[in-house]
């Protein structure tokens, strides 16, 4: 494997002085499609939330930003993710407003039913399952609670095949199957908003 396919690699799971960049630059070269995605979150005022797969943090801030009386539990498999997480978050964390935590979406630790809203941002390309995670995303949600996916990809550009052919274990999900995965786990309603001239995708699942 090249220099470039290790970089790359880190997209899965930051690690080392490589992951440390990626997570740098996750925070800004998503930062657009990561916005475009909470802006669909219109009428939702949540309290709790989760975001997962939280990579280098950024998107927690919008979301703590977003909702200032909403508390965010951000997780992450990865420990690079989680110490720049708590890097950029240092304030609220303190103010008890966030709290960062390294595990697994398919075995999220969380209680059941303790969440309003939880995000995934370019995320789930790498989760296990993704049935599985999805289920478990299902089961710490509240009822009503939302589960907001958002992929700068739905994959049907031929381009985008040679990211899954790079990176390892990466899945790409188009608005079909995203939504099929979210009804097998639970999910009582669907939306989907596209951004058809940059092919972005943004899927929510309702408890």
């Amino acid at each position: 494997m090249g220099i470039k396919e290790k970089y790359y690699n880190n997209t899965r799971k930051p690690m080392g002085i490589m992951g440390k960049c990626m997570v740098n630059n996750m925070n800004i070269g998503h930062a657009e499609v990561s916005d475009w995605g909470i802006s669909h979150l219109k009428d939702l005022s949540p309290y709790q939330i989760a975001e997962l797969g939280c990579g280098g943090g950024r998107n927690v801030a919008e979301l703590l930003k977003k909702y200032p009386k909403a508390i965010v539990t951000a997780l992450d498999y990865s420990s690079v993710s989680v110490k720049k997480t708590n890097q950029m978050n240092k304030k609220e964390i303190q103010e008890g407003r966030c709290k960062v935590i390294q595990g697994d979406v398919s075995a999220i630790p969380l209680q059941d039913e303790t969440i309003d809203l939880a995000t995934a941002f370019e995320t789930v390309y790498f989760w296990p399952g993704p049935l599985k995670s999805f289920q478990e995303v299902f089961r710490v949600l509240k009822k009503n609670g939302c589960f907001m996916i958002v992929n700068d990809t739905d994959g049907t550009k031929e381009i985008d095949q040679q990211w899954v052919k790079m990176i390892d274990g990466m899945c790409l999900y188009n608005e079909e199957e995203l939504t099929q995965f979210l009804q097998e786990a639970g999910f009582s309603k669907t939306k989907i908003y596209k951004d058809k001239d940059k092919n972005w995708i943004c899927v929510m699942g309702i408890k």
